[in-house]
């Protein structure tokens, strides 16, 4: 029986390889195939990459909601302000 080494693959192999499932449509069984890995490897990969950039996309999507409840509140104080600035002209009109 012989001993096989094992393999390692560098961060940047791995998101490409990732990409050929997620970006160019390629079934993660192909793009193992292709790659001379392991169909559930990739996917662990896969599972692992989506993992790290979670927090980093849930960080932006809470400062986006931040600065739209911001603005919102901004927009109402407005529309309020005109809407009181129409009922004061409206009754100084003869």
């Amino acid at each position: 029986m012989s001993k096989r080494s094992r393999r390692t693959f560098t961060a940047e192999f791995k998101r490409q390889a990732v990409e050929l499932v997620t970006k160019q449509g390629y079934s993660p069984a192909e793009a193992a195939r292709s790659l001379d890995v392991g169909e559930g490897l990739l996917r662990k990969w896969q599972r692992a990459l989506e993992a790290e950039q979670t927090p980093a996309a849930s960080a932006l999507l809470e400062e986006e909601l931040r600065r739209l409840r911001e603005e919102n509140r901004r927009l109402k104080m407005e529309r309020d302000i005109l809407k009181k600035a129409t009922a004061f002209f409206a009754k100084e009109s003869p």
